[in-house]
Protein backbone atom coordinates (compact mmCIF):
# COMPACT_ATOMS: atom_id res chain seq x y z
CA UNK A 1 0.00 0.00 0.00
CA UNK A 2 1.65 3.37 -1.03
CA UNK A 3 2.60 5.98 2.04
CA UNK A 4 -0.19 8.37 1.04
CA UNK A 5 -2.98 5.92 1.00
CA UNK A 6 -1.86 4.37 4.38
CA UNK A 7 -1.76 8.02 5.88
CA UNK A 8 -5.32 8.92 4.55
CA UNK A 9 -6.31 5.98 6.65
CA UNK A 10 -4.44 6.23 9.67
CA UNK A 11 -5.98 9.46 11.85
CA UNK A 12 -2.79 9.35 14.14
CA UNK A 13 -0.32 9.59 11.00
CA UNK A 14 -2.48 12.30 9.59
CA UNK A 15 -1.63 14.22 13.23
CA UNK A 16 2.18 13.45 13.00
CA UNK A 17 1.87 13.99 9.23
CA UNK A 18 -0.01 17.14 10.32
CA UNK A 19 2.54 18.92 13.16
CA UNK A 20 5.73 17.67 10.63
CA UNK A 21 4.38 20.28 8.01
CA UNK A 22 3.46 22.53 10.76
CA UNK A 23 6.69 22.69 12.01
CA UNK A 24 8.22 22.70 8.42
CA UNK A 25 5.78 25.63 7.54
CA UNK A 26 6.40 27.55 10.44
CA UNK A 27 10.52 27.05 10.13
CA UNK A 28 9.71 28.34 6.53
CA UNK A 29 7.90 31.60 7.41
CA UNK A 30 10.73 32.48 10.33
CA UNK A 31 13.44 31.84 7.46
CA UNK A 32 11.77 34.29 4.89
CA UNK A 33 11.37 36.64 7.60
CA UNK A 34 7.74 37.36 8.05
CA UNK A 35 7.57 36.14 11.91
CA UNK A 36 9.28 39.67 12.21
CA UNK A 37 6.95 42.60 13.35
CA UNK A 38 8.92 44.64 11.91
CA UNK A 39 8.79 43.19 8.28
CA UNK A 40 4.83 42.69 8.79
CA UNK A 41 4.88 46.46 9.84
CA UNK A 42 6.44 47.35 6.62
CA UNK A 43 4.31 45.83 4.63
CA UNK A 44 1.10 47.42 6.18
CA UNK A 45 2.76 50.93 5.64
CA UNK A 46 4.21 49.80 1.86
CA UNK A 47 8.04 49.68 2.51
CA UNK A 48 9.01 46.43 2.74
CA UNK A 49 7.64 44.09 0.70
CA UNK A 50 8.90 40.37 1.78
CA UNK A 51 5.68 39.54 2.66
CA UNK A 52 3.95 39.72 -0.60
CA UNK A 53 7.46 38.27 -2.34
CA UNK A 54 6.80 35.02 0.66
CA UNK A 55 3.25 34.86 0.23
CA UNK A 56 3.31 35.03 -3.86
CA UNK A 57 6.19 32.32 -4.02
CA UNK A 58 3.88 29.85 -1.75
CA UNK A 59 0.94 30.21 -3.88
CA UNK A 60 2.76 29.78 -6.95
CA UNK A 61 4.31 26.38 -5.71
CA UNK A 62 0.97 25.13 -3.86
CA UNK A 63 -1.15 25.92 -6.57
CA UNK A 64 0.73 24.24 -8.95
CA UNK A 65 1.89 21.03 -6.02
CA UNK A 66 -2.18 21.18 -5.21
CA UNK A 67 -3.39 20.35 -8.46
CA UNK A 68 -0.69 17.73 -9.80
CA UNK A 69 -1.57 16.05 -6.30
CA UNK A 70 -5.34 16.61 -7.50
CA UNK A 71 -4.71 14.97 -11.04
CA UNK A 72 -3.00 12.05 -10.47
CA UNK A 73 -5.12 10.90 -7.67
CA UNK A 74 -3.08 11.75 -4.75
CA UNK A 75 -5.31 14.51 -3.05
CA UNK A 76 -8.85 15.31 -3.40
CA UNK A 77 -10.35 18.94 -3.82
CA UNK A 78 -12.85 20.22 -1.76
CA UNK A 79 -14.69 23.72 -2.25
CA UNK A 80 -17.20 24.87 0.26
CA UNK A 81 -19.64 27.38 0.09
CA UNK A 82 -19.03 31.09 1.79
CA UNK A 83 -21.24 34.19 2.63
CA UNK A 84 -20.45 37.89 2.41
CA UNK A 85 -21.38 37.92 6.44
CA UNK A 86 -19.00 35.85 7.02
CA UNK A 87 -15.92 37.31 5.15
CA UNK A 88 -16.92 40.33 6.70
CA UNK A 89 -16.89 39.14 9.98
CA UNK A 90 -13.98 36.90 9.77
CA UNK A 91 -12.34 39.86 8.43
CA UNK A 92 -12.64 42.06 11.12
CA UNK A 93 -11.84 39.48 13.67
CA UNK A 94 -8.33 39.06 11.71
CA UNK A 95 -8.03 42.79 11.33
CA UNK A 96 -8.78 43.72 15.12
CA UNK A 97 -5.72 40.97 16.14
CA UNK A 98 -2.86 42.23 13.33
CA UNK A 99 -3.83 45.39 14.06
CA UNK A 100 -3.24 44.72 17.65
CA UNK A 101 -0.13 42.38 17.34
CA UNK A 102 1.08 43.26 13.89
CA UNK A 103 0.79 39.46 13.23
CA UNK A 104 -1.27 37.29 11.93
CA UNK A 105 -2.55 33.92 13.11
CA UNK A 106 0.45 31.77 11.20
CA UNK A 107 3.19 34.22 11.80
CA UNK A 108 2.39 34.38 15.72
CA UNK A 109 2.66 30.67 15.79
CA UNK A 110 6.26 31.11 13.83
CA UNK A 111 6.98 33.75 16.01
CA UNK A 112 6.30 32.24 19.30
CA UNK A 113 8.48 29.54 18.03
CA UNK A 114 11.07 31.52 18.01
CA UNK A 115 10.87 32.36 21.63
CA UNK A 116 9.27 36.15 20.60
CA UNK A 117 7.65 36.99 23.95
CA UNK A 118 4.73 39.18 22.01
CA UNK A 119 3.77 36.46 19.78
CA UNK A 120 4.15 33.95 22.70
CA UNK A 121 1.79 35.61 25.34
CA UNK A 122 0.14 38.41 23.18
CA UNK A 123 -0.46 35.90 20.00
CA UNK A 124 -1.05 32.48 21.67
CA UNK A 125 -3.25 33.92 24.62
CA UNK A 126 -5.24 36.32 21.93
CA UNK A 127 -6.05 33.44 19.77
CA UNK A 128 -7.14 31.29 22.88
CA UNK A 129 -9.11 33.97 23.65
CA UNK A 130 -10.55 35.22 20.55
CA UNK A 131 -11.60 31.52 19.29
CA UNK A 132 -13.17 31.23 23.46
CA UNK A 133 -14.73 34.35 22.52
CA UNK A 134 -15.89 33.47 18.73
CA UNK A 135 -17.62 29.98 20.16
CA UNK A 136 -19.46 31.76 22.16
CA UNK A 137 -20.94 34.71 20.76
CA UNK A 138 -21.62 32.33 17.47
CA UNK A 139 -25.22 31.91 18.26
CA UNK A 140 -25.52 35.92 18.20
CA UNK A 141 -23.56 36.11 15.08
CA UNK A 142 -24.65 33.10 13.06
CA UNK A 143 -27.59 35.29 11.46
CA UNK A 144 -24.81 37.75 10.31
CA UNK A 145 -22.39 34.87 9.43
CA UNK A 146 -25.11 33.73 6.76
CA UNK A 147 -25.76 37.24 4.71
CA UNK A 148 -24.93 37.15 1.47
CA UNK A 149 -24.23 33.12 0.76
CA UNK A 150 -22.44 32.45 -2.32
CA UNK A 151 -21.84 29.34 -4.08
CA UNK A 152 -18.93 26.46 -3.92
CA UNK A 153 -17.12 27.30 -7.09
CA UNK A 154 -13.31 27.44 -8.03
CA UNK A 155 -12.28 30.67 -10.49
CA UNK A 156 -11.94 28.04 -13.52
CA UNK A 157 -15.89 27.12 -13.21
CA UNK A 158 -16.45 30.71 -12.68
CA UNK A 159 -14.98 31.53 -15.63
CA UNK A 160 -15.60 28.34 -18.03
CA UNK A 161 -12.45 27.93 -18.64
CA UNK A 162 -9.84 24.87 -18.28
CA UNK A 163 -8.09 24.30 -15.15
CA UNK A 164 -4.67 24.79 -16.59
CA UNK A 165 -5.68 27.50 -18.71
CA UNK A 166 -6.46 29.66 -15.23
CA UNK A 167 -3.33 28.20 -13.44
CA UNK A 168 -1.34 29.62 -16.38
CA UNK A 169 -2.57 33.06 -16.38
CA UNK A 170 -2.56 32.97 -12.88
CA UNK A 171 0.62 31.92 -12.18
CA UNK A 172 2.37 34.32 -14.67
CA UNK A 173 0.63 37.13 -13.28
CA UNK A 174 2.04 36.21 -9.72
CA UNK A 175 5.47 35.62 -11.83
CA UNK A 176 4.95 39.08 -13.26
CA UNK A 177 4.41 40.70 -9.61
CA UNK A 178 7.72 39.02 -8.31
CA UNK A 179 9.69 40.74 -11.40
CA UNK A 180 8.07 44.00 -11.15
CA UNK A 181 8.72 43.91 -7.59
CA UNK A 182 12.90 42.80 -7.72
CA UNK A 183 12.56 44.98 -11.01
CA UNK A 184 12.00 48.51 -9.30
CA UNK A 185 13.87 47.05 -6.20
CA UNK A 186 11.41 46.61 -3.78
Amino acid sequence: MPLCTRIHHDGRAQLIFGLLVGILFGFFLQKGGVTSYDVIIGQLLLENFTVVKVMLSAVIVAMIGVHLLVRYGYAELHVYPGSWGSNLIGGIIFGIGFALLGLCPGTVIGAAGTGALDALIGGILGLLVGSGLFANLYPRIKPILCQGPFSAQTLPELLHLNRWVVIVIVEACMVGILLLLAGIGL
